[in-house]
C-alpha cells in the first residue's frame, strides 16, 4: 500500500493543487486527465443501467462489505464496490455520505474510470492492479479533495484476475493507515468467497450432468493409474503422457466456444475422441467433455461402465447413442463416427472461464519452458533481448520493448540497487510481430528515457514488475522527438506491464510488454510470468556483459602485449597480421615479435599459448618478455628454447601438484644474419616456417621438431641453418592459420594453399598478408592467428671489412691503422678517435684473455658503425671499478663511454665483443674531458 504523502503549502481546509507532495504517478494521471478535457468542478460520468444485482461478485462481496462498514460504525466512511470495468455496482454508507456521493454523480452504475472522472483510487487500482491510496489534494475533482480514498483489488484466487475493486472513503483528518490494512483483508476474503461460489457452481453442474444421463455398466476408467477395468477382462492402458494429453485437450474444449469435439491419437493405433456438451444449472453455465476410444479403423475399444474423475468421484458411463449432435456449433466440422457400439466416459466438467484460466496457466508454463530453451543461446546482449521479445509476441504481448543501461552494453558493472529516473538507457529491441519488421518507429539502438511518474520509471525505481494503462499520447515525447514503439499498436490506451531485468542485485534494464487496447489487461499471474521471463533474460544479459568485459579486457591486454609497430631493421622488410578468435572461442595467446640483434642481425619469433582468455593473454605476455630478455643475451636459437622450456617447467610452488599455464606452448625462433645471408632456426612443437627464394617456389623449411615448452625433458632442442639469398621471403605463422571451423580439416591441403599464396604473391608484403588471410581465412577464425613475413636483405661486401690477427700484443697498432684507413675510405673520419680507442681496448683484451687462437676484427657499416672483435675464449667481459693505484681495468668502461651500446655474444667456439656507434656529422663531437673521466675512478677515502 502506497504511503500517505504530506502536502506542502496547503492548510487542512485548503482547496489548492500543490505540486510539491504529489507523487509522480499522480501528476502523470493529472496530465492525462487534463488532456482528456475533464472538468475539475464536476465530471459527467456515464451510467450503465443494466447491472446484474445478483452477480457472483456482489454475492461474494455483500456480506463481507456489510461487516466492513459495521466495523467503522460511528466514523463517516463510505464503502463502494466497482467491477472490473470501473462501474460502481454497490455502495455502503451513512445517508449523509451517500448524499455526497449522489452529488458527485457516484451512483450505482456510474463509471469512475480515469477517462471520465480523472484521478481516483479505483481507477489507479484497476490500472496498476495493486492497492492504492489517493490523499485529498491528489484528487483531480475538487469535490473529493476533503477525502482520503483507499482502494484494493478483488482478485479471483483461481487465476489472479482482478474482478473488481473496493473503495473506502474517509475525511482526510480521520484517515488512519490501519484502515487500509483492514480493507485489504476484506478484499482477500471476497476472493475466497469467489472461489467457494465457483466450487459450488462446479458441483451443481456435475450433479446436473449426472441426473441427465442414464447409468450404464460398471467398467471403470481410472485416470490416476491410466487403466480401464471391466468384467470382460483387461482393456487398453493409458500411459502418463496420454493422460496428460487427454486432460489438456479437455481443458481447451471447455474453454473454447466453437469446438465441439477433438481427436487425440494414442499408442497402439488408438484414437481418443473427445466431445464437448453444454451444461446449464441456474445461473451457472458450463460444459462437459466425454471421451471414447476407437482404433485406427473406427472399431470401438471399450464398453459401457463408470469413470473415476480427476477429483476421485466415480461417474456413470454415458451411452454413446445418447450423444447427439447438440454439441455441434455453427461452422463446426462433421463429428467422427465409429463403426459399431462405442462407450463414452466423462472426462472433465467445468465452466468456460475456469477452463480458460487453466489453459492460460498451461500456456504460461509452456512459455517459460520455451524461454528456458530459446533465451541466452548466444553471449550477445542484443540477440538475447530480441529473443525475449520474439518469445513473448504474440502469446503474451502484442509489443515488447527492451531497454538496457548504456554502461551495461559497454560491459561495465551496473549500479547496485534500483535505478533512478534519468538513468541513461538504450533501446535494444522492439518487436510487434512480423508486420513490424523494418518499421522505423521501433527506435532500436537509440537512447531511451522515462520521466518520473511513468510506469516504466516506477518499475526501475522499485525493482518490481508493475502494470498500468499507457495512452499512446503519453509516450509521444520521447528523447529528441523520436517516436515510441507503442505507436505500432495505434492510437488509444493500451495495457502495459513492465518487468525489470535484475541480476545479482542490480537492475540491468527494463522489459516492457504491451497489449493493444484494454480488453485484456495484465493480471497478477501475468506479473509473475513477466518477472520470471525478465529474470531469465537478465541472467543471460549479465552473462553476456561479463563475457564481453572479459573478452575486451583479454583483447586489450593481448594487443598491448603484441608489438604495436614492427622495428625497422636493415636485415629484412617486415609485415604482420594478427586476428583474434571469434566470439565462440575468445581471445587466445598467439604472438609474434621481431628483435634487433647485434651485428645487424634480427631475431624473428612466433608463438602460441594454449587456451583462451585473460590467462592465455597474460601467459603470452610473460613468455614474450622472457624471449626478448633471452634474445638480448645473443643466445643460439636452441638455447633460447631450452631456457624457455626450463622456465615453463618450474611451477610456482614446487610442492603443489600443478603445472604452469604455459605448458604446451609452441614457439618458433629464428635468427637471420644479413652478412652471411644465413637463417638459423629452432622450433618447439611449432609448424615450420615457409621459405620462398627468388625464382623458386615456396617450400617448408626442414627443421628438427622439438617438443612444446614444458615438455622439454623428452628430448633436446636442435637448430638448423639454411642459406637465404637476398630477396627471399620467410613466412612464420601459428597453427590457427591452418585450421578450419572447429579445428578440423586437411592440414596438408591448407598448407599447400599457404605455399601457393606465397608463390603467387606480389612484391608488397602487405598485399601478400591480405592474400594469405583472404585465401585461408575468408571468415572469422576459430583459433587465434599470427602471421609474420620477412623479406630478407643482404649487406653488400663494400660495407664489410674484416681482418684476422695472431694473438700477439704487437697487432694492436696494426689493427688501429687498418681501422683508420677503412674509416677514411667510408668517409667516417669523424669517428676515427673513438673507433681507434674501441679497437685498441677490444683487441688488447682479446690478446690478453682470449687464449691462443687468432683474433678477428670486423667493421660493419650501415646506419651505424659496428666494431666486432672475436676470440676463442668463452670468458664473460664485464665492467669493473678500478682503484686509483691500478693501471688497468678501465678499458670496457671507456668503450661504454665512447659508444652508444656494446655487448658480447657467444659462438660454439669463442665469443664476439661488439660496440656500436651512430655517426652524427652535423653535430660536432665534444672534446673529451680527461680529468672528468679520471675523477669517476677516484676513491672517496
Amino acid at each position: 500500500m502506497d504511503p500517505y504523502p504530506t502536502p506542502s503549502g496547503s492548510g487542512p481546509g485548503g482547496r489548492t493543487q500543490p505540486v510539491a507532495g504529489v507523487r509522480p504517478e499522480i501528476l502523470a494521471s493529472w496530465q492525462r486527465s487534463q488532456s482528456l478535457g475533464i472538468d475539475q468542478e464536476g465530471a459527467a460520468l456515464p451510467v450503465e443501467r443494466d447491472l446484474d444485482p445478483d452477480s457472483r461478485l456482489i454475492r461474494a462481496a455483500a456480506p463481507v462489505l456489510n461487516r466492513l462498514y459495521e466495523r467503522f460504525s460511528g466514523v463517516p466512511v463510505t464503502v463502494a464496490l466497482a467491477d472490473s470495468r470501473a462501474n460502481l455496482v454497490e455502495r455502503w454508507g451513512a445517508p449523509a455520505g451517500l448524499e455526497l456521493m449522489d452529488a458527485a454523480s457516484l451512483v450505482p452504475g456510474a463509471n469512475v474510470d480515469e477517462r471520465f472522472m480523472g484521478t481516483s483510487s479505483v481507477s489507479m487500482v484497476l490500472s496498476t492492479r495493486a492497492p492504492f491510496v489517493v490523499v485529498g489534494h491528489e484528487h483531480f475533482l475538487h469535490d473529493l479533495k476533503e477525502l482520503t480514498c483507499m482502494a484494493a483489488p478483488v482478485r479471483d484466487p483461481v487465476g489472479g484476475t482482478v474482478r473488481g475493486a473496493v473503495n473506502l472513503s474517509v475525511p482526510r483528518v480521520l484517515a488512519d493507515p490501519g484502515m487500509a490494512l483492514v480493507l485489504q483483508k476484506a478484499t482477500e476474503r471476497i476472493g475466497e468467497r469467489l472461489l467457494e461460489l465457483s466450487a459450488a457452481r462446479e458441483l451443481e453442474l456435475m450433479r446436473s450432468f449426472q441426473r441427465a444421463r442414464e447409468r450404464g455398466g460398471h467398467a471403470e476408467l481410472d485416470l490416476g493409474s491410466g487403466e480401464l477395468y471391466r468384467s470382460g477382462g483387461p482393456a487398453p492402458r493409458l500411459a502418463s503422457q496420454e493422460q496428460l494429453m487427454l486432460l489438456e485437450r479437455a481443458v481447451e474444449l471447455i474453454s473454447s466456444a466453437g469446438e465441439a469435439f477433438a481427436e487425440v491419437p494414442l499408442a497402439g493405433s488408438r484414437v481418443a475422441v473427445l466431445r464437448r456438451r453444454e451444461l446449464h444449472h441456474g445461473d451457472a453455465e458450463g460444459a462437459a467433455v466425454e471421451v471414447s476410444f476407437e482404433d485406427a479403423r473406427g472399431t470401438g475399444a471399450s464398453d459401457r461402465g463408470t469413470v473415476t474423475a480427476p477429483d476421485g468421484r466415480h461417474v456413470p458411463l454415458l451411452d454413446r447413442s445418447s450423444v447427439t449432435a447438440g454439441a455441434d456449433a455453427p461452422g463446426a466440422r462433421t463429428e467422427p463416427h465409429a463403426a459399431g457400439p462405442t462407450d463414452a466416459w466423462l472426462l472433465l466438467v467445468g465452466e468456460p472461464g475456469v477452463g480458460r484460466l487453466a489453459a492460460e496457466a498451461r500456456g504460461r508454463l509452456s512459455l517459460l519452458n520455451e524461454a528456458g530453451i530459446r533465451l541466452g543461446t548466444t553471449l550477445d546482449m542484443w540477440r538475447t533481448a530480441e529473443e525475449l521479445a520474439k518469445i513473448a509476441v504474440p502469446r503474451f504481448a502484442d509489443l515488447v520493448v527492451v531497454d538496457l543501461v548504456e554502461g551495461v552494453l559497454a560491459g561495465e558493472e551496473p549500479p547496485p540497487g534500483h535505478l533512478r529516473p534519468g538513468t541513461a538507457l538504450r533501446r535494444v529491441a522492439a518487436w510487434a510481430g512480423e508486420d513490424s519488421r523494418g518499421v522505423p518507429a521501433g527506435g532500436v539502438d537509440e537512447p531511451a528515457g522515462y520521466p518520473a511518474g511513468t510506469p516504466q520509471a516506477r518499475c526501475l525505481e522499485t525493482g518490481r514488475p508493475v502494470t498500468d494503462s499507457v495512452p499512446t499520447a503519453a509516450l509521444s515525447g520521447s528523447p529528441a522527438g523520436r517516436a515510441h514503439p507503442v505507436g505500432l499498436l495505434g492510437e488509444g490506451v493500451h495495457s502495459y506491464l513492465g518487468a525489470p531485468l535484475s541480476a545479482r542485485g542490480s537492475v540491468l534494464g527494463l522489459a516492457g510488454f504491451y497489449r493493444r487496447g484494454r480488453t485484456k489487461p495484465y493480471e497478477q499471474d501475468d506479473l509473475t510470468l513477466a518477472g520470471e521471463l525478465a529474470a531469465r533474460a537478465a541472467i543471460s544479459v549479465d552473462n553476456a556483459r561479463r563475457y564481453r568485459r572479459e573478452h575486451r579486457a583479454s583483447l586489450t591486454l593481448q594487443r598491448s602485449l603484441l608489438p604495436h609497430v614492427l622495428p625497422r631493421v636493415s636485415a629484412a622488410e617486415l609485415a604482420s597480421r594478427y586476428l583474434p578468435a571469434d566470439a565462440r572461442a575468445g581471445v587466445g595467446g598467439d604472438w609474434f615479435d621481431a628483435i634487433p640483434l647485434s651485428g645487424m642481425r634480427v631475431a624473428l619469433v612466433v608463438g602460441d599459448v594454449p587456451g583462451n582468455g585473460l590467462q592465455a593473454a597474460a601467459t603470452m605476455g610473460r613468455l614474450r618478455t622472457a624471449v626478448r630478455t633471452l634474445a638480448g643475451l645473443d643466445l643460439l636459437p636452441e638455447e633460447v628454447l631450452a631456457h624457455l622450456d626450463d622456465l615453463v617447467s618450474r611451477t610456482p610452488d614446487e610442492s603443489a601438484d600443478e603445472q604452469d599455464p604455459a605448458t604446451g606452448t609452441t614457439c618458433l625462433y629464428a635468427v637471420y644474419d644479413p652478412v652471411s645471408c644465413r637463417c638459423t632456426a629452432a622450433r618447439a612443437g611449432h609448424p615450420p616456417p615457409a621459405v620462398l627464394t627468388p625464382g623458386g617456389r615456396a617450400r617448408l623449411m626442414d627443421l628438427p621438431s622439438g617438443p612444446p615448452l614444458g615438455l622439454g625433458g623428452i628430448q633436446p632442442y636442435e637448430s638448423a641453418t639454411v642459406d637465404l639469398p637476398a630477396g627471399s621471403l620467410l613466412a612464420m605463422y601459428t597453427d590457427g592459420l591452418l585450421k578450419e571451423d572447429r579445428g578440423y580439416g586437411d592440414t596438408d591441403v591448407r598448407t599447400g594453399r599457404l605455399l601457393d599464396s606465397l608463390s603467387h604473391g606480389g612484391p608488397a608484403l602487405e598485399d601478400i598478408c591480405d592474400r594469405i588471410m583472404g585465401t585461408l581465412l575468408p571468415g572469422s577464425p576459430y583459433d587465434d592467428v599470427a602471421l609474420l613475413l620477412a623479406r630478407v636483405h643482404a649487406l653488400s661486401g663494400d660495407r664489410v671489412a674484416s681482418w684476422e690477427f695472431p694473438s700477439d700484443p704487437s697487432v694492436v697498432a696494426r689493427a688501429r691503422a687498418l681501422t683508420r684507413d677503412q674509416l677514411a675510405a667510408w668517409g667516417l673520419s669523424e669517428l676515427d678517435f673513438n673507433t681507434g680507442l674501441v679497437v685498441s681496448e677490444l683487441v688488447t683484451n682479446a690478446v690478453r684473455y682470449g687464449g691462443r687462437g687468432p683474433v678477428c676484427l670486423r667493421l660493419l657499416r650501415d646506419n651505424s658503425l659496428i666494431c666486432e672483435v672475436s676470440d676463442r675464449s668463452n670468458t664473460s667481459p664485464r665492467i669493473r671499478r678500478a682503484a686509483m693505484t691500478e693501471e688497468g681495468g678501465r678499458g670496457l668502461f671507456l668503450v661504454a663511454q665512447f659508444t652508444s651500446s656494446w655487448g658480447a655474444r657467444y659462438m660454439p667456439q669463442g665469443k664476439t665483443v661488439w660496440a656500436e656507434q651512430v655517426p652524427q656529422p652535423e653535430q660536432p663531437v665534444p672534446e673529451t674531458d680527461e680529468q672528468a673521466l679520471l675523477a669517476m675512478f677516484d676513491d672517496s677515502g
